[in-house]
């Protein structure tokens, strides 16, 4: 029986050339990858593109979101093609949930006070928010396991997050009747390690947590990460 397709999610601050490692591992499994760019631009529209590019998987796909790839793939993943879900220091909202709402049950992180707000313009012209981390912390926030060298540059190639992405509430939570997988990054200064363990208890998920990991782990542990998501992929293959 032919593997499910991988389907990796990036999410904020961040895009798909972040699951390089991961990817080149899983190819070398012999199991076929795909990984799309996150419009980040608020959860509704992003899980409906999400959605859109699951109708044009032919067969079975796993679904990973690293981040807030994490919510995307809680409301997409109710697509009927959809076998798993494997969340990589990430959301797991309920139904219900805003992202904001879910943060507010925890400490906040040490992203919160380094965050950069810039406006754009929305297609009838209004002007609406969008964040990034400020580039000088964004190593020891994001990436602080990644050469220095490789995290300056990816601090200068962020892709902003629409504001509006942290209030809109999830319309389903797909892990509720979808099996699940999560890996914590035990040093993740930018979503708290204690948020990812709730939401992975919470979804009855498969966990394997990293210690040292910061929020860059698909970067940082590509193997670690695509082991993972192999045992996914033979869990429902």
């Amino acid at each position: 029986m032919p593997n499910p397709t991988v389907v990796l999610v990036h999410g904020a601050f961040a895009d798909a050339t972040g699951w390089i490692g991961v990817i080149s591992e899983l190819l070398r499994s012999g199991i076929p990858v795909i990984a799309p760019s996150n419009p980040l631009r608020g959860l509704t529209s992003d899980a409906a593109y999400l959605a859109s590019v699951l109708t044009q998987v032919d067969g079975p796909a796993v679904l990973v979101g690293h981040a807030y790839g994490g919510a995307l793939i809680t409301v997409a993943g109710a697509a009927e093609n959809v076998v798993a879900l494997v969340y990589v220091a990430a959301y797991v909202p309920h139904e219900g949930e805003s992202l904001d709402q879910l943060q507010g049950t925890f400490p906040p992180s040490p992203l919160t006070g380094h965050l950069k707000e810039r406006t754009y313009p929305l297609l009838d012209g209004d002007p609406a928010v969008e964040v990034t981390i400020e580039e000088t912390a964004f190593p020891a926030v994001f990436a602080a396991d990644v050469p220095e060298d490789v995290a300056a540059v990816l601090a200068v190639a962020q892709r902003p997050l629409a504001a509006a992405a942290f209030t809109e509430p999830a319309s389903t939570a797909a892990w509720r009747t979808k099996p699940s997988w999560a890996l914590v990054a035990g040093a993740d200064r930018t979503i708290s390690p204690e948020l990812q363990r709730f939401g992975a208890a919470r979804a009855g998920a498969v966990v394997v947590e990293l210690p040292d990991a910061s929020h860059a782990v698909a970067l940082s542990e590509p193997t670690r990460v695509a082991n993972m998501i192999r045992d996914a992929v033979r869990a429902t293959n």
